[in-house]
């Protein structure tokens, strides 16, 4: 885990614990509310079967990482990630989000990045579709959100009655920084959806089939509000495929990535 002091104007400077992982194209890895934790498999495994170097930015707040005051916001959060990758100096780089990461994802997309390059959307947020809520997710208990999260609530790696009280502590400040990013109504923003035609790089959305946060409906909303957006459903995973079934994710992932990358 390595720290990165990041400057954006007008608002301040933001110390980021960003993890960096193997060699080869950059990918830029936004995990959800369910912390950072919930992508290190996937960094490792796209790390291990292809040539790219993940760098995986914790949000601040998540953690226990300092939040400075000014940084409330999934776009003020996108203007840091902007600034990180211009920090980074990497071209083409892949972006994917999951959940909240995928909301701030799509706002990073629209501040027209010259180093961006493609964009994944993994159960993203964000958005409003009608007769399509995002499930409560505050006011959800830990079981229920681990059931309306998994295909197989099974193979959840949490098990709410064996966790510690530190491990319980580090999940409510989770939350409590989740709550400042999504602002109220919790978890959207009413003007997103009729924004994301600006997105200009190649886009692809994923959605576990048996999401019931945001179900699939609401995913292919998210990708017929892109321009020339691919939707693929992901069988036999819920809100969280990168922990269900990783090696699906991969695959679509880095199909895309090859699909989508212009060679010299």
């Amino acid at each position: 885990m390595m720290s990165r002091t990041v400057t954006t104007p007008p608002f301040g400077s933001v110390e980021l614990s960003v993890s960096e992982r193997g060699t080869g194209a950059p990918v830029l890895l936004l995990h959800g509310g369910a912390g950072p934790q919930s992508v290190v498999g996937l960094a490792q495994l796209l790390t291990d079967r292809h040539p790219v170097q993940v760098y995986t930015p914790t949000h601040p707040g998540f953690m226990g990482t300092p939040r400075p005051e000014w940084l409330n916001s999934v776009p003020r959060l996108a203007e840091v990630y902007a600034r990180l990758m211009d920090q980074l100096d990497r071209k083409d780089v892949t972006v994917i989000g999951n959940s909240i990461g995928g909301w701030i994802a799509a706002e990073l997309a629209l501040l027209r990045s010259p180093r961006l390059g493609r964009l994944i959307l993994v159960d993203a947020a964000g958005i409003v579709v009608e007769g399509h809520p995002i499930a409560d997710f505050f006011h959800l208990s830990m079981e229920e959100v681990t059931k309306r999260s998994f295909h197989n609530p099974a193979a959840s790696p949490l098990n709410v009655a064996t966790l510690t009280d530190q491990q319980k502590a580090g999940m409510a400040a989770n939350r409590t920084t989740l709550a400042v990013y999504s602002g109220q109504p919790p978890m959207l923003d009413d003007s997103l959806r009729s924004r994301l035609h600006a997105i200009d790089v190649p886009t692809l959305v994923l959605w576990g089939e048996s999401d019931r946060i945001v179900d699939p409906e609401y995913g292919r909303a998210y990708a017929s509000s892109i321009p020339n957006a691919q939707f693929e459903l992901l069988r036999n995973a819920g809100h969280l495929p990168q922990i269900e079934t990783p090696e699906q994710l991969v695959t679509a992932v880095w199909t895309f990535v090859e699909k989508t990358t212009t060679r010299a």
